[in-house]
């Protein structure tokens, strides 16, 4: 008979043996979602599919949601410790703990999904994301992306500067520093907590992702004007994994893992693109009170010259963050010539031949 193991329960240390390949496994992945989320639950639900299917059976992930383990926020420490060996979320929530997490995510003005992949897997991203997170003890991988995210809902209208002052926002990662450059008050909070931050006057403003997910949050209820993206050009989500477990795992167990995060990882950016498209074609009808903004050319200047100073002080105070931010930009310049000539100049060339879709 092959033993059931509950590796929360039974692996002590590292002087615990590996796995045999006769041993049926047990894995607890915790995510930052609340249940039956849309697009990220979606994600960790086939992620254990998956890899059940994969294995023949013999590996099998228990995902708990945030309202099981209570620790949204709390991700990074909870797969640290090995309290769970698994778990879902997005790097730049531990910024405030471990600053080079944060630009693993998505950094303002930064690289689209396509190119910031490219990175991860042909550039420097995947070793340079392990050197940060082998000193806690974890694994990190690519959890699916969102596409280019919204610059958020917003109560009224920003035209100047001025209109940003003491706005409290929500907004996470990079993005929440540099507006505070600019005067804005960021917060972050769990999305199960967004709504009701919104609609009583805690917030002014916020951002969640896009269409895809912001339709059922319903912030187009209380705050009409919708911003487009600056900030997150193509947030990654992350697989994190406790790497005393994952060493313990045998090889081929070690790799449907990884195949599974990588695939599913995929499926979340096609399943994003796609729900983004058909909920805003939704939004258009149901909702005409929605009104799309984009930030007027003095508030864009003003948080580009915060992106770029908050950037290089952080290059000249830590050399890992100096590595990982010029890798990034080393790339996307590369990346970017290859954009122009291709995705952007065939949009140009739909709109100067009067052939975009309506």
């Amino acid at each position: 008979m092959k033993a059931i193991i509950t590796v929360a329960l039974v692996w002590v240390g590292a002087l615990s043996p590996a796995w045999s390949e006769s041993d049926t496994i047990q894995l607890t992945l915790a995510e930052s979602w609340g249940e039956g989320a849309p697009v990220f639950g979606e994600t960790t639900r086939r992620f254990a599919t998956l890899v059940e299917q994969l294995s023949g059976g013999r590996l099998s992930v228990q995902v708990d949601s945030a309202n099981v383990h209570g620790q949204p926020l709390g991700i990074f420490d909870l797969v640290k410790r090995g309290e769970y060996d698994l778990g879902h979320s997005a790097s730049y929530y531990w910024k405030d703990s471990v600053p080079n997490t944060l630009y693993f995510s998505t950094m303002p003005f930064g690289m689209m999904a396509v190119e910031r992949y490219a990175w991860f897997y042909q550039g420097e991203g995947m070793a340079l994301m392990d050197e940060v997170y082998q000193p806690h003890n974890l694994y990190s991988f690519p959890g699916g992306n969102t596409g280019v995210q919204m610059g958020g809902w917003f109560r009224s209208e920003i035209r100047t500067l001025e209109d940003l002052q003491g706005l409290r926002m929500r907004v996470p990662g990079f993005a929440g520093e540099v507006l505070s450059e600019v005067g804005v008050e960021t917060v972050n909070l769990p999305s199960t907590e967004l709504f009701d931050a919104l609609k009583s006057g805690e917030l002014d403003a916020l951002e969640w992702v896009g269409p895809s997910l912001d339709l059922d949050m319903e912030f187009h209820s209380v705050a009409p004007y919708y911003y487009t993206g600056w900030h997150e050009p193509g947030t990654e989500l992350q697989f994190l994994a406790n790497r005393d477990t994952f060493d313990r795992l045998p090889e081929d167990l070690q790799n449907v893992l990884t195949i599974a995060m990588r695939t599913v990882a995929y499926d979340m950016w096609i399943l994003s693109h796609h729900r983004s498209a058909v909920n805003w074609q939704q939004m258009e009808r149901e909702y005409p009170n929605i009104q799309v903004r984009s930030f007027p050319p003095e508030v864009m200047n003003a948080l580009r010259d915060a992106n770029r100073r908050l950037l290089a002080e952080r290059a000249e105070q830590d050399p890992l963050a100096e590595r990982i931010i010029h890798s990034l930009a080393d790339y996307q310049k590369g990346t970017r010539r290859w954009i122009d000539i291709s995705e952007r100049a065939y949009l140009g060339n739909m709109d100067a031949q009067g052939n975009r879709i309506e």
